[in-house]
């Protein structure tokens, strides 16, 4: 019987109802305009609401196979390993199939029919974050705003004033909103205001990170040791047996809200390193709307540069 590993920006499992491993940065859930376009794509329709992905189709960038699911062209990446199952990875960029050295290739070709419907879903989904994405990078100048605790916060520079040692400060409880001061001139590059404004945002997460940490550890019966910050792309954090908490610096763009609910989730592995029914009543113990977080969480769009 034919084994397929699904994959989505990194995760390894069949799409479910319960999250990945550890608290993963998926693409957001798609609004109606998307939902209906991926319909299209699967039934052969038109897909104008997404770059018309019938006619240009998916194109993963060190493509040597092709192959046309439900009418559109998907150009994939294709590898032979050491593995038992084939395996459909998608990514930023694109579908990935593995399958070990003996499977012929009409029956891998059947299995991405089989999962056409998932695999454009999926392809749909990912070129939709990368838009998002694009639309959410920061202009790195005086007067830009970026995302702060799920509030806009504006850059301000003035080399003038006194600043702490991250070279930055925040005016908070302005009429206009907040705002960074950041210890440079005008003149200042966007790759030099980059560098103080996120050196200040990663002092603020690992301080506001090992507050949340503390503040739900002994709600939840657990003690954890290490924090570490990470800037990966596909994951929000992970835990470890030993009490090592792994979390994205850029959760601090995202409501408090959210971050609450990736720590709790990262402290619950402490108890159960699954995601069993006994894991979500850890979570849920302590946050009874965990489910509609992380649905919000996987709608979530950080900026990455």
């Amino acid at each position: 019987m034919r084994q397929l590993l699904l994959d989505l920006f990194g995760q390894g499992a069949e799409p479910s109802p319960q999250p990945p491993h550890s608290t993963s940065n998926q693409a957001p859930a798609l609004d109606g305009q998307a939902q209906t376009a991926i319909n299209n794509i699967v039934h052969g329709g038109d897909a104008t609401a997404l770059a018309r992905p019938t006619v240009t189709g998916f194109q993963h960038p060190q493509a040597n196979r092709r192959i046309v699911l439900g009418g559109t062209p998907v150009a994939y990446l294709f590898r032979r390993g050491k593995r038992r199952t084939i395996g459909l990875s998608i990514g930023a960029e694109g579908l990935q199939v593995s399958a070990p050295r003996w499977t012929p290739l009409t029956e891998i070709e059947a299995a991405l029919h089989d999962k056409a419907r998932w695999v454009l879903a999926k392809l749909a989904e990912a070129r939709q974050r990368q838009a998002a994405q694009q639309g959410a990078r920061i202009d790195w100048r005086d007067g830009a705003a970026l995302p702060y605790l799920g509030a806009p916060l504006t850059l301000r520079l003035d080399p003038r004033q006194q600043h702490g040692r991250a070279g930055a400060v925040l005016q908070s409880a302005l009429p206009e909103g907040p705002i960074l001061w950041l210890g440079l001139p005008a003149s200042a590059s966007a790759q030099q205001v980059q560098d103080v404004a996120q050196a200040w945002l990663l002092g603020q997460a690992r301080r506001l990170f090992a507050a949340r940490l503390d503040h739900f550890a002994p709600l939840m019966g657990v003690r954890w040791q290490r924090l570490t910050l990470s800037s990966a792309g596909t994951r929000w954090g992970s835990a470890s047996a030993d009490g090592s908490i792994r979390l994205n610096w850029r959760l601090i763009h995202l409501d408090a809200a959210l971050i609450d609910y990736v720590v709790v989730h990262e402290l619950a592995h402490l108890h159960e390193m699954n995601h069993s029914p006994r894991f979500w009543q850890h979570v849920g113990r302590v946050l009874p709307d965990c489910h509609e977080r992380r649905v919000a969480l996987k709608r979530s769009v950080v900026p990455t540069a």
